[in-house]
């Protein structure tokens, strides 16, 4: 699903020509990508993981990809930021996204004191409360701008002083 959502941006019509590169400033591999692998790495290496073992390795992905699941939102939150006006439809979204992270964080606990064996993953509680802490000024100016039945527009720098 990530591939086609990823073809269609880049390659397919009419979305592909809505795309502005000028607007996409984020150093991805600079500011997400290699962060989060280093941190992957380091995690597996204090919590005793070896380099040397398909499963190991395979864990280490697995915590590399739960560190850049948390921060991929903020990409996105930036053009917004940048823009200021959000559409209906991109709002709405990207509430949900972030309700539906901060509703597995309720899972967690629910699972933590009504599962038996339930194992505790630090990594992912850490990463789930990070990212919806990312998302919580967005909850308020969506919020906010739907109690008031306006057009949904996040602040500037200059607004906020």
């Amino acid at each position: 699903s990530t591939s086609s959502i990823v073809y269609a941006i880049r390659l397919q019509e009419p979305i592909c020509s809505t795309y502005d590169r000028a607007q996409d400033t984020f150093r991805h591999w600079a500011f997400a990508v290699a962060p989060c692998a280093v941190l992957a790495l380091l995690t597996h290496l204090i919590s005793g993981g070896s380099l040397f073992s398909f499963v190991d390795i395979q864990e280490m992905l697995w915590t590399f990809s739960i560190y850049l699941e948390s921060i991929a939102i903020l990409p996105q939150l930036i053009v917004l930021q940048r823009f200021r006006e959000v559409e209906n439809l991109t709002g709405n979204y990207i509430f949900f996204m972030g309700s539906y992270r901060a509703l597995y964080i309720v899972n967690w606990i629910f699972r933590a004191y009504y599962e038996p064996g339930y194992r505790h993953h630090y990594v992912v509680y850490f990463c789930g409360v990070l990212q919806t802490l990312l998302y919580a000024d967005f909850f308020y100016y969506y919020l906010m701008s739907k109690r008031r039945g306006g057009k949904f527009s996040l602040p500037t720098n200059a607004q906020q002083k």
